[in-house]
């Protein structure tokens, strides 16, 4: 682990700020900051009740095993009764043969109460969806990864970010002082004559610019950590400070392993040939089920001349054998989407895996070019500061002009913009690299 190395300048004024607002504002550290949001982030938080929901669907599922229990119960009044036809031999033996007589049957009042149970002896469906909700739980808990990995990557950039918003301040504040500190002198020296009145409106200028330049990248700064309480889950009026020190590995090479992208279409894929092979089975295989009834029959009268109202016990127990002849082709419709849902999942696993590989190379080559830009404008800051000091002294003896001074100046501010841009690159890239290759985590 190396420390980015900063001009002994603004590290006292960076302690100073840090002195000074650390009795206002806690100092978090980005892990810190990602423990939180594990607790408190709300995407986080709707990710595991969706985990949840998974469990509580694979129950479900299960359940469909469970014998099923219904009580059911119906009061009928007729005001017609039915009627039957009886061969009128019936009612007389002498009658004719074929001949028939019309005759209501039963009483007005008919009370039936059953206690039912039923319970599938072998379904595919069943089985299928028992299946089909289990690899759709491991795919839920996929995503959860996913959210905590897009959570974790977010932060890390907000944090970065932040750090070189903090830096950037902290260049601007010494570059204010040195340029505040020249004004000085150019008034000085114009008040003896020794300098016009414009090398002293230059340096107004540029004191000014400076000002705002501060004030912007102020704003910046707060919208930052705004956004960072947000991605954490806590209160946007919640003091917040972050560690100043820029922390940066050298180049470590990580070991590819599967991402979760790659992970989540496997699951995808074997999701949708389980939603398949249940659409085969049905359409193919007979379903079983066993079944009983009990309960009682009321049969009633409420006229003259006798009122009654009678039950008679009723019970039977049976299976059902249930076969699919033909469903109008619908199944075969399924069948066929189902195909094509699990081509386009094949192209999509091949389309991720080589992309994933083109980001990774992309992403070592930024990496390594990022890191090269920080070693070299560190020595270039050192160098542009040199220049800055012996062009200030030359010019208070009269060798250098304020155009010199300027000229000193902003190549020492550019310095130090590029110095953070190759910075903030690195951290970037070395971030995307472990995305790519399957290695971030929160619990590294």
């Amino acid at each position: 682990m190396k420390l980015v190395n900063i001009h002994k300048q603004v590290l006292v004024l960076l302690l100073f700020i840090i002195g000074f607002q650390s009795a206002q504002a806690q100092v978090w550290t980005m892990q810190q900051c990602i423990d939180t949001a594990q607790v408190r982030n709300k995407n986080l938080q709707m990710s595991r009740n969706n985990i949840a929901i998974g469990e509580q669907k694979e129950k479900e599922a299960k359940a469909n095993l469970i014998p099923k229990v219904t009580i059911n119960a119906d009061y009928k009044y007729f005001t017609n009764l039915p009627y039957q036809l009886m061969p009128l031999s019936t009612f007389n033996p002498a009658a004719q043969e074929g001949t028939y007589k019309e005759t209501q049957f039963g009483v007005p009042h008919n009370i039936n109460v059953n206690l039912t149970l039923s319970m599938p002896l072998y379904n595919p469906q069943v089985y299928g969806a028992i299946q089909t909700t289990k690899i759709a739980s491991e795919l839920t808990e996929l995503q959860y990864q996913k959210t905590e990995e897009q959570i974790y990557f977010e932060i890390s950039n907000l944090y970065y970010n932040a750090q070189i918003l903090h830096h950037q301040l902290a260049f601007v504040d010494s570059n204010l002082i040195n340029a505040e500190r020249l004004l000085k002198n150019m008034q000085l020296l114009n008040e003896q004559l020794l300098a016009k009145g414009t090398d002293v409106s230059k340096v107004k200028l540029q004191v000014a610019q400076l000002t705002t330049q501060k004030e912007n990248i102020n704003s910046k700064y707060q919208q930052v950590l705004n956004a960072l309480k947000f991605a954490m889950g806590i209160s946007i009026e919640q003091k917040l400070q972050i560690e100043s020190n820029i922390q940066y590995q050298n180049i470590n090479e990580y070991t590819t392993s599967s991402t979760l992208d790659i992970r989540i279409t496997k699951t995808q894929n074997r999701l949708l040939s389980s939603e398949l092979s249940t659409l085969n089975k049905s359409r193919f295989l007979p379903s079983l089920s066993l079944f009983g009834t009990y309960g009682t029959t009321g049969f009633g009268y409420n006229g003259l001349p006798n009122s009654f109202l009678d039950f008679y016990p009723i019970g039977y127990a049976g299976i059902q054998l249930s076969y699919p002849l033909f469903n109008g082709t619908v199944t075969q419709r399924k069948i066929n989407q189902k195909q094509f849902e699990l081509k386009n999942s094949e192209l999509q696993f091949s389309l991720i895996t080589e992309q994933n590989t083109m980001q990774i190379e992309n992403a070592k080559l930024q990496r390594t070019i990022a890191k090269k830009s920080v070693e070299t404008t560190t020595k270039q800051i050192e160098l542009a500061k040199a220049i800055y000091e012996q062009t200030v002294l030359q010019q208070k003896q009269g060798t250098a002009s304020l155009t010199d001074v300027l000229l000193a100046d902003n190549a020492l501010r550019e310095a130090q913009q590029t110095y953070l841009s190759a910075v903030i690159d690195y951290l970037k890239a070395d971030l995307e690299l472990k995305k790519l290759t399957g290695n971030i985590s929160t619990t590294k």
